[in-house]
Order: C-alpha cells, then structure tokens, then sequence
C-alpha cells in the first residue's frame, strides 16, 4: 500500500482530490494534513473517516511546523506528497502579503526539507507534487486567442498571490536540479465545482444571486479566464503523481475561456434571477486581463484531457450549492462576512 501526504486536504481542490483517491485507489493511504484556516473545512470530507477507517487519517497541523512534519514522516513511510496547501486568493494576497509569503513559500520550503532530509536521498520510489497556478505566467493579449501559456512561458507574477506561488515552484525545481529531490509541478486554469469557499468568482456570484444581494463585478468584468471542472483536475494531478516524468512542469486547462461577466449572466439565467443584481465595482489591483492553458504537453504525455464542459458542468455545480444550502451557511458565517464587508462595502 502506497502512503500519500495531502497537505491542504480540508480546502477546495485537496479534498476533492482526497475522495478522488480513496474512491479511485484501493492501495493508497491517505493522510490529510491542514491548518483549517478559514478555507479549510472539514465539512468537505463529511463521512470520508467513517467510510475508509483504514485508509484515511488527519491531522491538525501546519506545513510552517516543522515538528508536525517530522513526527508524520516518522510516524509514516511517506511514498507521495501532494502540496496543496497555500493561501490562494488573490485579494486577500493584496491586503496580506506575508501571510501568503510565510505559508506558500516558507511553508513550501519547511514541506520540502522535512521530506528530504527524511527520505535521505532514497528518491527512487518517492514523488514530491508542487501544486501551482497559471497566474505565475502573468498575464496574455485578448486580441490573440492562439497564444496560450505553455511550459516554457517565462514566469512573470503580477499579485503577492502568484509571486508567492511562483517563488515555491522556482524553489521545488531547485530542489530537483540541486539534489536529484523527486519533484513534480503542475500548473492549472481557474478550477470549479463543489465545496468551493465563496470567496471565489463562482460560489460567491450563485450565493449572492440566490440571497437577492448585488454580484459586485470588477472593472468592466470582462477579465478572460479559462474554467476546469474540479474532478478533471484532480484526475490529472493523480496521473501525473504516478506517471509523471520527474522534473517536468505540467499545465492543466479546461479549454474553456469565457469572460467573468459572462459566467456572472450564465448564473443569473441559470437561476431566473434579474441582471439588475449586477454591480461594477472598481476594479482588483494588478488585475490580469487573460489567462489561457495550452494543455498539449500532459495530454501527449500522460493522456489527459478534460471530460467536462463549462457549459454542461456551470448548472450542475449551481445545483450542487442550492442543494447544499447547510454547508454555505456554515461557512459564510463569522469572519468571512468581515472579509466580504471589507472588500466591497463603498467601492
């Protein structure tokens, strides 16, 4: 049996990916490490410990502890890590920035060191996952819709968010190409679907149209984006952990670009809601206009490529908020109301 370390297990992607492998890979044992800040939710994994008792454990802890980390590597033959845990939203990034350097960076390099000074240089069997973003490639040209970021896009961050992200990566391929560490990296598009913290374009859009509350758009809201299904990424995340060529970078999209302002109508047609609710807000400093995936490198490699299409997926994850009313309730309350007020009160 294979033993895989999820941190950040309790957010959005990291708990998607954990159902995907204990319902997917019998052989594996999963432990979920995660610090449940106010994106981590155990609520996300309801059930999981009681269907997989043996399979399945978490822990409460930090990926900054390095005394956590050591007691799980010694407690454990870890053979996987798969890094998820980091601050992500870019916002916030904006109004924190070293609380997003300390976790995605530092963190990053705490995760990093544990797992090689344990494993002592015994890679053979062992792989690192970094789990990053395509907002390290910065930003592309709306007039030209063939060029898309490729593996070989320099990186060039424009948020504390992305630079944090960009900064872990540069130091995970250091890690390969110094001491033969066995690292992987991924890069995806902007993911969705269920257990989505409402900070995000998607679930906050659904959760305010339904309340009948403004959807605050920024700028003009016509910032491209290209959308990935949650479960599409998770599948290539795993088959990149198990057939992966150690070193390399791989993009992960959707193939799926579409304006903010659109997704914003498609949800409020979706719901039979007025486009009166929207609201231009002034726009998010450092705003990148366009993001776009060339994904040709994992689908050659690896076979992957999306299953879902936005326009098929966009009503049956509304749906999946609307039936899950319990789970946003429990978690818009308290300080992501502060948070909320915070952003868009008077802008």
């Amino acid at each position: 049996m294979k033993t895989i370390l999820v941190t950040g297990g309790a957010g959005f992607i990291g708990s998607n990916f954990i159902r995907l492998i204990l319902d997917s890979e019998p052989d594996y044992f999963v432990i979920n490490l995660d610090k449940l800040t106010y994106a981590g939710n155990l609520g996300n994994l309801l059930g999981i410990e009681e269907k997989y008792p043996k399979r399945y454990v978490f822990v409460h802890g930090d990926i900054c502890d390095e005394m956590i980390l050591t007691k799980i590597f010694t407690d454990h033959d870890i053979d996987f890590i798969v890094n998820f845990a980091a601050e992500s939203h870019v916002d916030r990034s904006i109004l924190q920035p070293n609380l997003f350097i300390e976790t995605n960076v530092l963190g990053s390099a705490n995760l990093l060191n544990v797992a090689k000074t344990t494993w002592k240089e015994r890679f053979d069997s062992k792989r690192f996952l970094q789990v990053s973003t395509d907002e390290v490639y910065g930003t592309l040209p709306e007039d030209n819709p063939e060029i898309k970021f490729t593996e070989s896009t320099p990186i060039q961050p424009h948020s504390p968010y992305s630079a944090s992200k960009a900064s872990a990566d540069l130091l995970a391929q250091a890690y390969f190409d110094t001491f033969g560490f066995p690292v992987l990296i991924t890069r995806c598009s902007n993911n969705y679907g269920p257990y989505q913290f409402p900070e995000k374009l998607i679930p906050l859009m659904i959760n305010n149209a339904v309340n009948d509350k403004q959807l605050p758009v920024y700028g003009d809201g016509k910032n491209i984006r290209d959308w990935l299904y949650v479960q599409d990424h998770c599948e290539a995340i795993l088959a990149v952990l198990q057939s992966g060529k150690l070193g390399d970078v791989y993009n992960i999209g959707g193939n799926n670009e579409i304006k903010n302002i659109d997704i914003v109508t498609m949800i409020l047609d979706y719901l039979g809601k007025p486009h009166s609710l929207i609201k231009y807000v002034t726009d998010r400093l450092g705003h990148d206009r366009r993001y776009a995936i060339d994904a040709s490198k994992i689908k050659n490699e690896l076979d992957w490529e999306p299953k879902f299409q936005f326009s098929e997926q966009i009503g049956t994850t509304i749906d999946w908020y609307l039936s899950n009313t319990e789970w946003m309730e429990n978690v818009i309350s308290g300080e992501y109301q502060k948070y909320y007020d915070l952003m868009y009160s008077g802008r």
